[in-house]
């Protein structure tokens, strides 16, 4: 197991991406604690982590309140004696955000991804990182899209937070590096079995006169591989870039776009 009696948090359980990661987590052995605001998607994830004979327990916590993350950290810690991995994958509705260009866009719709994505993983990984550093070792794990590396239109605020989160990465490498804690961003492209990229290539379908079916297999069509990152495949590299495996791996974006975005 690539995980085995490591202790997991990952804010955003209650969504596809959180979830998707948490049961991988949990399958290589950690013991996975499951953060959001829906208390109830939150149960039902553990009830299943705990039917495959895996480790999961639930806290309601707020990923954009700072005294909720660190009072909730202070609990796994005192549990189980450190916090090796934490992963966040939250996110927010785009209608309003996206879809709109950004003349027509108002200064509070395009600062809305930047503030919330920024404010919740510099909260989640700052207290991370206060638990890891005198530990000496722990991963911190962040969630963009291509659109952090390269323009797209319409997108509003969306492309900047993706980007400012991508070098925040690079910002906690730097610092917390040599002290055992690695930081990795994970970039994929948008992934089809998630809700929020329905609402997006719906979205973005009907600014383009056409159906989101069409404009979903317009972008895998640009990918390398003609087919977009699957939930599983980000699951199981998360579950990689989290393990000692992947030691020397720090201060970057592992690109899962499938040739979407080209390093």
């Amino acid at each position: 197991m690539l995980l085995k009696d490591k202790t997991a948090v990952v804010y955003g359980a209650g969504g596809a991406v959180g979830a998707a990661v948490a049961r991988t987590f949990a399958r290589e052995g950690a013991h996975v604690f499951l953060t959001g605001r829906d208390r109830g998607e939150l149960d039902a994830l553990a009830k299943e982590i705990a039917a495959a004979d895996g480790k999961a327990e639930v806290a309601e916590v707020d990923a954009l309140d700072a005294e909720s993350v660190e009072s909730h950290l202070d609990t796994v810690v005192a549990k189980t004696g450190t916090v090796d991995v934490s992963f966040n994958a939250i996110g927010i509705p785009q209608t309003g955000v996206q879809g709109i260009a950004i003349t027509e866009l108002s200064l509070e719709s395009y600062l809305l991804p930047i503030t919330t994505y920024t404010r919740s993983h510099f909260i989640t990984a700052s207290a991370a990182a206060r638990k890891m550093v005198p530990a000496r070792s722990g991963v911190i794990l962040l969630h963009t899209a291509e659109p952090g590396k390269a323009g797209v239109s319409l997108l509003g605020g969306m492309g900047p937070a993706w980007a400012a989160i991508e070098s925040f990465t690079r910002e906690l490498s730097v610092e917390c590096a040599e002290y055992g804690v690695r930081a990795v961003c994970l970039r994929t492209s948008g992934m089809v079995e998630t809700p929020l990229i329905d609402e997006v290539f719906g979205i973005h379908a009907e600014v383009y006169g056409t159906s989101s079916e069409q404009f979903a297999d317009a972008i895998a069509q640009r990918t390398h591989r003609k087919r977009p990152t699957a939930l599983t495949e980000l699951a199981e590299v998360t579950a990689f870039v989290a393990s000692d495996r992947a030691a020397a791996m720090t201060g970057t974006v592992a690109n899962l776009t499938g040739g979407l975005v080209s390093d």
